[in-house]
């Protein structure tokens, strides 16, 4: 085998998009850092650490997708619950030491509806203009979509609890901790399940392109690379915040929420446009399960062990509804069986109009 043999071999081992996205994150991950440590203003350093954190977190999702595929799309959702949401504990739990409570409440509401109503309009939109009406009567769909309502149902019990002044009112952040506890101890038990294969596991799974070292590699360092930028892009929000004149509530909401899902769900609009329908709704729909059932729990429990500002999941009224609105939008769809590119307008739309709303806090 001559010299450039090997050369060869292992570049035919990344896509063109897998060489955009480790360029991208080496060039954005050097300009944030360098607009951190030297003076660039209020607005530069945010829009730096907020594409490289996008970035980042699609380097991610790649890596656990390649390490996951060797056991199975199961496995890989698996990881990904893990670890794909690693950009976003890592700038929440930064947000939490630097008090901002309400950035973080936001975004993880933020990250809901933005799955539930942004990324899933779309694709509903690029798969209906491409195929037209697109089917969703999938079991899987459909038992993930009933998991999804029970457990954001669950994070959202001690809002209720707290805004219609029921005696667990004076006991918010008990309650918040014994719910986290239970929504993980849901997580662990539904997890062997997921693990299962089916039997269209082997349509929608592709073969591994990267060895299981390189794989493990790039999320480490991808990793160790998401804390620092997490960090910066934290210190560079209050000053962005007052200079663009974005409200706490708002930066959370969309800001923060989208620098940390935006790319790495672009995988279920391209899905829809493969027309792969059911299994695009099954990726989309499993970022808010996540959140509900990991992410947020998680970030309360850490909160209190760390000693940071301490978050509760007792939310603001208008978040509670906005989340409800998006949760009964995403069943009603799943249960119709179908979408359609109208359907994925009026969610769209209607993210813009919840969006605005929260413009001013």
């Amino acid at each position: 085998m001559s010299d450039s043999a090997p050369v060869r071999l292992y570049a035919g081992m990344f896509t063109r998009s897998d060489l955009v996205v480790v360029g991208l994150s080496l060039a954005l991950v050097a300009a944030s850092g360098i607009t951190h440590a030297v003076p660039a203003g209020a607005v530069v350093p945010f829009v730096a650490s907020a594409a490289a954190v996008a970035v980042l977190a699609s380097l991610v999702g790649r890596s656990v997708e390649q390490m996951g595929d060797r056991f199975g799309p199961g496995a890989t959702g698996a990881l990904q619950s893990a670890l794909g949401n690693l950009p976003e504990l890592f700038i929440a739990l930064f947000a939490l030491k630097a008090g901002l409570v309400t950035v973080v409440q936001s975004a993880l509401i933020g990250s809901i509806l933005g799955n539930l109503l942004l990324v899933m309009g779309l694709a509903f939109v690029v798969g209906g203009l491409k195929h037209g009406p697109q089917a969703l009567d999938s079991k899987r769909a459909r038992e993930i979509a009933v998991l999804m309502v029970l457990s954001v149902g669950a994070m959202v019990v001690p809002s209720l609890a707290a805004h219609i002044h029921t005696p667990a009112e004076a006991h918010e952040g008990a309650l918040s901790t014994v719910v986290s506890v239970l929504l993980v101890l849901l997580y662990a038990v539904t997890l062997p399940g997921s693990l299962k294969r089916r039997e269209d596991d082997s349509i929608v799974s592709d073969a591994p392109r990267w060895p299981l070292w390189l794989a493990v590699g790039l999320l480490a360092v991808a990793s160790v690379a998401a804390a620092f930028v997490s960090d910066w892009f934290v210190a560079a929000l209050q000053p962005a915040m007052q200079t663009l004149h974005i409200s706490e509530a708002f930066a959370g909401l969309v800001v923060v929420a989208i620098a940390g899902n935006a790319i790495e769900n672009v995988v279920g609009v391209q899905l829809a446009a493969q027309n792969r329908s059911e299994y695009a709704f099954s990726v989309i729909i499993q970022s808010p399960l996540q959140i509900a059932l990991v992410l947020a729990p998680v970030l309360v429990i850490l909160s209190q062990l760390f000693g940071f500002a301490t978050l509760t999941l007792v939310f603001p009224p208008m978040l509670i509804a906005a989340v409800a609105i998006a949760v009964l939008m995403a069943v009603l769809i799943t249960f119709d069986g179908e979408s359609t590119w109208p359907e994925g307008a009026a969610m769209i739309v209607l993210y813009g109009v919840i969006a605005t709303s929260f413009w001013w806090g």
